[in-house]
């Protein structure tokens, strides 16, 4: 074969691979390839081994599987990666079981809740890559096998593993939920903040680096989230005390220096993070992306939904503040030689560090700068250099966050663990990815390690998988050889291995970081894996999977012992802070520096404690060995598990969105195992195709011969055959088809060519035919032309002729116009100066004598103030002079009533008796004081008599007021409606009078006006008809406006519907809980737990009716036979009521007496009937003796139980039977009486009961706090208290309830008793009863009679029990005519409260009946059907005339008179939305199963399934559901919607729902599945909206608002189809996308595949320029991507009046409803 023309790839040393075309053919032997690059420069390329690997052809360029490649290399994969990540921008790959993740560096909306719901319940390939798909997948598998699944997050720094295990997490708890405790599901989301302020920080590669490594195990039984753990690996604790340039300490410690200035914050001594040691070494304080402050409150909010309290919150703040304060410990030396050191007393931030801590500064300082050394029999003590004292500073502070972040993770742990267990787990594995660096150390080491582990097992794993699908379709499988990375691990893990020699080194006392590299050297320096640099330095390299990585030896050791000093531990032991106590508690004594083995000092004599010897050391583990045993862990775990995997690729070092760097991305590549998995594909047959699949793709290959095969895999095998004429280069097994590398690539080219012969067939005969019409075109048009332009000159001559005629006649009349103007207006302008001068003259005149005569009052005015002026100031004179005098005569008086006032004589005069006076004063006030508290006595006790008295009298007054109130209000109203109409009367016949004469007087002065307002009327007419266009345009406006509002109003009304709804079926649930929660607290008898048990449902009969027992009593008391006379009993007098014998008598003794009088009162009025009888037919007195004595011993033997005698005499019945009619009239309205008192302690029954129902719900809740608190005794006796109480609380209520039923038994005994009386009217009674007050009451016509005790039945009857199939006479609105025509009987009766109480009683049945057929659509359309009739029967007969304009004259007699329906219409009202709404959803449950597999997979155009390029993960079976079968489905639901009778437009909006449903699932699937975005399923879906449109209008509903709704489906096919090239189409295309919202268009277009050979592929510029385009065209406006499915439309629900006259509804007998008799 010819490989001139071929694509093959060369490397690069920047893009590392390119893209070259061999110009020449290649010979066997050749050297050099000549090559053509993009750029169009030649390259002659030498071969010294191998040739460059081949090009995949474009259609596989952006497959969604990587092994779906026909040429699997790293190129290949690297372009695919490349291609998908910059022109589609999608950033999840498959490659076999990987998924690769690109982090876009910019956020997606591909994260939504509808994108979760999307993804869940469908097969992993059924859809595009995505990070939700693998976790389906994973959840699918655990669900279906009930294995344990894992899902292994890796990748480097900034990659996005910690995104992406959150989107993992967050896709578990929204589709398993949460069983039993509802918070489980925020508190696994509310671990993730926490966990990354306490283990995120700021690196150079990513703002926020995970910096250790966790494994988060989610338990799951039911399928239900139950519970979680996290397991952590490996924290980076050296950067708590050092950070590189632009690289920060962890989160929670700038989230605290930014929060310093809260309240509890105050007294920890923080300021900014620049202003400690920790936290500006790496001259990076400030985020870029992120609110230190902001996240502060996210993570304490996240600790209090995880349980940690606030104080220990505020003590946990108090330990990292004092960290930060340990590192601005200033330690200085005391000379220079750097023997010693010292830290200042005063120095502040020892002093904050030992004040938040509770320890004593003085020690601090001193075990700072000193060791204790510790021998067999005597203890040192040393002092530290500067350098030290600052090392053991710093493992200090290193320590306690290790400390604090185990405490921390044990917390969360103890928040997500679940009491009840978990049958199944997924593990999330978010671990560092490999890691290779200019400098590595100890970190980088274990990471490495940690990866080489897992690699292994992945390769393992995917030899696995490789195996057994070659094993399943039974394929000859060769065992080939993979990297197996077990000799590497064995060099780091093994005996004598690089771990073991570090572990011994550390135990060395003298051990170094070089005395270990050389042990390395000696060692494994034969090792393959195994390397010694070549600069001369401690350090090695060893050869990973990934590439080999050199190690720097400094510092291995000593992060290996991780020393901690152990004085200061045991300062840290005895503090203060309880927290910090339990921190060094926990994992006990810490290790002891080994400086102090080495180090000399001043001898020191004590003893030597047991903490201190050296024995102690060994206790605790390194470093390496505690992780090397939880690496083995954690393999032992994932090994146990179903692994998947996420490979996180970082695309650039900048941060950049949407950039990739080929280098870096080749990198991580090789690091994670993608490319080990193509390899291992590679090795065996990495294309493999089902049989059907390869039959629609390449069956234009396939020879008809072939085709006659019997079944698809020998069609196959006959066309492989001919095609690949090597049978090595393809196996077909069982079900599939396995191709070599490369096969499926020159399949395709033999395809292109054979589809590009085709098209150029059909091309040829295209254009010959297109010229053809084309020339006809143009000589019909020729001719057309010339025909038109001949007619058009001649008109044109005839035009001028006209116009030539119409000047002449145009300027006569002007001229006669102008010269007639001009001599009016010359008239005119004489006529008005002749008028202004005559009137300039008179004015004149006038003005000087109006000035004469107001001169003439000015001086009459100003002589009058003149006079008067001088007459004031003569009087004011006069009175001055009169003061004068009288003020000095008043002096001389005062004078000498002063001298008269000294005088001795004058005060013995007016005290002379006084004396005497006083003592007789005295007296009389003591007398009156006595006699005046005996009075007030006596008024006390007038004043109590009188009290009683008064207010006896005046309720009393107050009854008889009212009464008399009563009547004379309505005497009145009648008096003021009499006078009112008359006045109304007398006022419209004037007024009427006085209009005619109007009207006459303006038609006279309108005959006159008309002639003149002729040609006004003229001209207005056009003025006029344009504002009625103005008014009309502005009506139009004004009433969409009023639409759209009213269109909100309903859709708020609606919404507030739906949530009452929803409460209601909460408060159910809530109802249900409480009596469980009951039953599994209280102890109780069986008989009252079957009592509790029952209780929901009895308060809700409660609730709607009057109880069953109760409707039996009166059914029973008042018998068959009195039905229709209750509304013409009539009261009893007062006297006859039995008297109480005691005040607290028992009201149910009380009725037991009542009812015995009551008989005794009828055997009285029977005794003085007898008497009359007697009287009256004195001749006859003998024989009617006899009679009356057989009827009164019958009345007496049956009122004790015995059997009547046979004899009967019609005549003596007939009178006794009158007789019993009067006393049974006696008897009704009494036991009406009583069943008021019975209902009125019924309710107070039913309070007891909601009594008992709050203490239980109190009692469950303190239930509930007692399993939180069980240490609170004092709670615990309490609540042994509240259940004695609510068990003697039941007793009494089970004794109040069997006491109910036993005089419920008593009286039924006795109205059976009275029932008796009626002897052989019996059962004949009733309807001639009943027929006798129909008699009576002739206008009450079209109605159903009934009592208040039928209500149950009715219910039951007519809504519990209805099934309109059961007999031919029933139509769907049967049940709503029924309880219309019983609601017009109570309105008829006046009885407002039992109309009420039927339609709440129809309201709450209708309600239990769709809770519990809630998936029936033919039964909630039924009731909906029926809720409308019922809900417009009372619209159509209430009072409101605008609802009665239709009806007829019959119709318009039976409108109701009493009851008002309007409350009722709103419950109704109210009532039908819910329906509504259910039925929606009903429907959407049979729909949405089908939406997908007919509307996008389902293929009605066959033949163009081929283009549906290879590589594409699709189901192998065809579709489950077709159009045909969904349009079908839908015109079932039309159907059952038009057989129930409800309106048309109600339909219409249901389907209009509907149909929206399948647009934006269809549409939300097409985004969502790169394989549907291509021409060949744009026509295939416009085809299908066309048969869905074509099915609208032959069904009539093409007015139903489907087009709107199906409009953003159609722009979609319309998108896919267009020509997507240049800037012209891009402007065409976002005129057409006019619905579509611009993430929507651009996500087609980045999906979009185009056939190949046919079209090319979208440019990246041709998106910008769309993109850009829409977003100008929005205006930035925010969108979404996916269609909000959920969204329900307002529904108006429409009045339709009822062509059915009531009186012509016949009730089938089948109903079983003989107790309701029409009237």
């Amino acid at each position: 074969m010819s490989l001139q023309g071929a694509r093959v790839w060369i490397p690069d040393c920047i893009e590392v691979w390119r893209v070259a075309e061999i110009t020449r053919d290649y010979k066997e032997g050749d050297t050099i390839l000549h090559l053509c690059l993009e750029d169009g420069s030649a390259l002659a390329y030498s071969i010294e081994f191998q040739l460059p690997p081949l090009c995949n052809p474009d259609c596989l360029s952006d497959a969604d599987d990587l092994v779906a490649l026909s040429y699997l290399h790293e190129p290949a994969v690297l372009h695919s990666l490349r291609r998908r990540f910059l022109e589609a921008n999608a950033i999840y790959t498959y490659c076999g079981i990987i998924l690769v993740a690109i982090n876009p560096y910019k956020p997606l909306p591909i994260y939504e809740e509808e994108v979760i719901y999307a993804y869940s319940g469908h097969e992993m390939g059924d859809m595009d890559p995505h990070i939700f798909a693998l976790a389906e997948e994973a959840y699918k598998q655990m669900v279906r096998f009930g294995k344990n699944q894992s899902l292994i997050v890796s990748g480097e720094s900034g990659a996005g593993k910690t995104v992406s295990a959150k989107y993992a997490m967050r896709y578990f708890t929204t589709v398993g939920g949460c069983l039993g405790d509802s918070s489980m599901e925020e508190k696994v989301l509310a671990s993730s903040p926490v966990m990354e302020a306490f283990g995120n920080a700021r690196t150079t590669r990513n703002d926020n680096s995970s910096r250790f490594g966790k494994y988060i195990k989610i338990g799951f039984s039911q399928a239900c989230v139950t519970g979680a753990t996290i397991k952590t690996y490996l924290l980076e604790k050296s950067r708590v005390t050092f950070q590189a340039k632009a690289e920060r300490n962890y989160h929670i410690f700038y989230q605290l220096c930014a929060s310093a200035t809260l309240p509890e914050l105050q007294g920890l001594g923080l300021h900014g993070a620049e202003s400690f040691h920790y936290t500006c070494q790496g001259q990076c304080t400030t985020p870029q992306s992120t609110t230190d402050a902001a996240d502060l409150d996210s993570t304490r909010h996240a600790f209090s939904l995880l349980g940690v309290p606030e104080s220990d919150q505020l003590e946990l703040f108090n330990i990292l503040a004092a960290i930060l304060h340990l590192g601005n410990i200033v330690v200085r030396g005391r000379d220079r030689r750097g023997d010693g050191c010292f830290v200042e007393p005063a120095d502040e931030a020892l002093g904050l560090f030992c004040t938040l801590l509770g320890i004593e500064a003085s020690q601090v300082m001193h075990w700072l700068c000193h060791r204790k050394l510790v021998t067999a029999g005597e203890t040192y003590l040393k002092p530290l250099s500067r350098q030290q004292a600052l090392n053991s500073r710093d493992a200090l502070a290193k320590h306690m966050y290790g400390q604090v972040f185990r405490w921390m993770v044990s917390r969360v742990n103890c928040a997500l663990r679940s009491l009840e267990g978990h049958h199944t787990t997924i593990g999330i594995l978010d671990i560092y990815g490999f890691e290779m660096f200019e400098l590595n150390s100890f970190e980088q080491f274990c990471i490495n390690y940690a990866n080489e582990k897992l690699q292994q097992l992945f390769n393992l794993h995917v030899f696995k998988l490789e195996q057994e699908e070659y094993v399943t379709e039974e394929i000859p499988w060769v065992f080939v050889d993979f990297c197996d990375n077990q000799p590497c691990i064995e060099l780091i893990e093994g005996r004598l291995g690089i771990l073991d020699l570090l572990n011994e080194e550390c135990k060395m006392p003298q051990g170094s970081d070089g005395s270990w590299a050389q042990k390395l050297y000696q060692i494994h320096l034969g090792s393959s894996h195994f390397q010694k640099p070549k600069r001369p330095t401690d350090a090695f390299i060893v050869c990973h999977f990934a590439g080999k990585v050199e190690y720097q030896c400094d510092g291995f050791v000593e992060k290996n012992r991780d020393a901690v000093p152990e004085e200061l531990v045991g300062l840290l032991r005895a503090s203060k802070s309880t927290l910090l106590t339990e921190l060094f508690l926990e994992e006990g004594d810490g290790p002891v520096s080994l400086q102090s083995r080495r180090s000399s000092g001043p001898r020191m004599a004590g003893r030597p404690s047991r903490r201190s010897l050296p024995g102690s050391q060994k206790s605790k583990r390194s470093i390496s060995s505690q992780f090397k045993v939880s690496l083995n862990k954690l393999m032992e775990m994932l090994s146990s598990t179903t692994p998947h995997y996420i490979r996180c690729i970082k695309p650039n070092d900048g941060k950049q969105p949407f950039v990739f760097d080929s280098r870096r991305a080749v990198e991580q590549l090789r690091a994670c195992g993608v490319l080990e998995t193509i390899r291992i594909s590679a090795s065996g047959y990495p294309s493999r195709w089902t049989y059907k699949e390869f039959l629609e793709r390449y069956r234009a290959l396939v020879s008809r011969e072939e085709l006659m095969g019997t079944h698809e895999k020998q069609i196959c095998s006959l066309a492989l055959e001919r095609l690949l004429q090597d049978p090595s280069k393809y196996q077909c097994g069982k079900n599939k088809v396995f191709f070599r590398a490369g096969q499926v690539a020159y399949l395709e080219d033999l395809r292109y060519r054979r589809l590009r012969a085709a098209c150029t067939l059909l091309q040829r005969h295209l254009r010959g035919w297109l010229a053809r019409r084309r020339f006809g075109r143009t000589r019909a048009a020729a001719v057309c032309l010339q025909r038109h332009a001949r007619g058009m000159l001649a008109r044109r001559f005839t035009r001028m002729l006209r116009r030539t005629r119409a000047a002449v006649v145009l300027q006569k009349t002007l001229r006669m116009v102008l010269a007639r103007r001009s001599y009016l207006r010359m008239r005119q302008a004489v006529v008005t100066i002749q008028a202004f001068a005559r009137g300039m003259f008179v004015r004149r005149l006038y003005q000087q004598m109006v000035r004469h005569q107001k001169a003439v009052v000015i001086q009459a005015a100003v002589r009058g103030w003149l006079a008067r002026t001088r007459y004031a100031r003569l009087r004011r004179a006069v009175i001055y002079l009169q003061c004068c005098y009288r003020r000095v005569q008043a002096c001389r008086e005062l004078r000498r009533l002063r001298v008269e006032a000294r005088s001795v004589e004058h005060y013995k005069q007016l005290h002379k008796g006084m004396e005497i006076k006083v003592i007789q004063l005295q007296c009389r006030l003591d007398e009156q004081a006595q006699e005046k508290q005996r009075l007030v006595e006596q008024l006390l006790q007038l004043n109590a008599a009188h009290a009683e008295e008064v207010q006896h009298l005046r309720a009393e007054m107050q009854r008889l007021r009212e009464d008399a109130a009563r009547d004379v209000q309505v005497q009145q109203l009648q008096e003021r409606l009499a006078e009112l109409e008359r006045h109304s009367m007398k006022s419209c016949l004037g007024q009427e009078v006085e209009e005619l004469r109007q009207r006459l007087s303006e038609v006279e002065a309108m005959k006159l006006q008309l002639g003149e307002e002729r040609d006004a009327l003229i001209q207005r007419m056009s003025e006029q008809s344009q504002d009625l266009e103005e008014q009309h345009q502005r009506a139009a406006r004004e009433s969409q406006g009023l639409l759209q509002e009213l269109e909100e109003e309903r859709a708020r009304y609606q919404s507030l519907v739906q949530e009452y709804a929803r409460l209601e079926q909460g408060y159910e649930n809530l109802r249900d809980e409480v009596a469980f929660h009951r039953q599994s607290t209280l102890r109780r008898s069986p008989s009252s737990e079957s009592f509790l048990g029952s209780e929901s449902s009895y308060l809700s009969s409660m609730s709607t009716a009057p109880s069953r027992d109760g409707s039996d009593q009166q059914a029973e008391a008042s018998g068959d036979t009195g039905g229709g006379l209750e509304e013409r009993w009539q009261p009893v007098p007062e006297g006859l009521h039995p008297q109480p014998s005691s005040v607290g008598q028992d009201p149910f003794e009380k009725a037991y007496l009542l009812l015995l009088g009551q008989l005794n009162a009828a055997n009285e009025e029977l005794a003085w009937t007898r008497e009359e009888l007697r009287r009256s037919k004195a001749p006859m007195e003998q024989e009617e003796r006899k009679p009356l004595d057989f009827l009164k011993r019958r009345h007496i033997a049956e009122m004790l139980g015995l059997g009547r005698s046979p004899e009967k005499v019609d005549d003596d019945l007939k009178h006794a039977y009158d007789a019993v009619q009067v006393a049974n009239k006696l008897l009704a309205s009494q036991l009406r009486e009583e069943k008021q008192q019975h209902e009125e302690e019924v309710e107070g029954l039913h309070l007891d009961i909601c009594s008992l129902k709050k203490l239980s719900q109190q009692q469950a809740a303190l239930i509930q706090d007692l399993q939180r608190h069980q240490e609170q005794e004092g709670l615990q006796h309490r609540v042994l208290q509240l259940q004695e109480e609510n068990r003697e609380l039941a007793q009494k209520l089970e004794k109040q309830e069997r006491t109910t039923l036993k005089l419920q038994k008593q009286l039924r005994t006795y109205a059976e008793q009275i029932q008796e009386l009626t002897g052989k009217r019996e059962a004949t009674g009733p309807a001639q009863e009943l027929a006798a007050s129909a008699a009576v009451l002739s206008q009450s016509q079209a109605m159903l009679a009934w009592r208040m005790e039928d209500e149950g039945r009715i219910i039951k009857a007519v809504i519990t029990d209805y099934k309109p199939q059961r007999s031919p006479g029933m139509f769907p609105d049967l049940p709503a005519y029924i309880l219309f025509l019983c609601f017009r009987h109570a309105d008829h009766c006046c009885d407002e409260l039992r109309a009420r109480s039927l339609l709440d009683a129809a309201i709450n049945a209708i309600k239990r009946v769709m809770k519990k057929h809630s998936d029936d659509f033919d039964m909630v359309a039924l009731w909906l059907a029926n809720t409308c009739r019922l809900l417009n029967c009372l619209h159509q007969y209430s009072q409101d005339k605008s609802y009665c304009q239709g009806n007829t004259v019959q119709q318009n007699k039976h409108r109701l008179q009493n009851v008002d329906p309007q409350s009722s219409c709103r419950s109704l009202g109210a009532l039908a939305v819910q329906l509504y709404q259910q039925l929606i959803r009903t429907a959407e449950k049979h729909l949405k199963p089908m939406i997908v597999a007919a509307m996008l997979e389902s293929e009605p155009i066959q033949g163009l399934s081929s283009s549906c390029p290879p590589g594409h993960h699709r189901s192998s079976a065809g579709p489950a559901h077709t159009l045909p079968e969904l349009l079908q489905q839908l015109g079932s639901f039309c159907a059952v919607l038009d057989r129930h009778g409800l309106a048309p437009s109600v339909g219409h909006q249901a389907l209009r729902q509907l149909l929206f449903l399948i647009s934006g699932t269809t549409l939300n699937y097409l985004l969502l599945r790169k394989d549907m975005c291509s021409w060949s399923r744009g026509i295939q879906l416009r085809y299908n909206i066309s048969q869905l449109e074509q099915w609208l209008r032959a069904e009539g509903l093409q007015q139903s608002g489907a087009h709107e709704v199906l409009e953003p489906l159609v722009q979609a096919a319309q998108l896919l189809q267009v020509k997507k090239v240049t800037e012209e189409d891009a402007a065409a295309l976002c005129s057409l996308c006019t619905v579509l919202s611009p993430q929507q268009v651009v996500k087609i277009l980045r999906a979009y595949t185009p056939a190949v050979g046919l079209e090319e592929r979208i440019s990246p510029s041709f998106i910008s320029s769309v993109e850009k385009q829409l977003q100008d065209q929005y205006g930035g406006r925010p969108s979404q991507l996916l269609v909000d499915t959920s969204h329900l439309f307002p529904v108006h629900l429409p009045f339709v009046a009822s062509p059915l006259h009531l009186d012509e509804l016949r009730i089938p007998d089948a109903l079983d409803l003989a107790f309701l008799v029409p009237l």
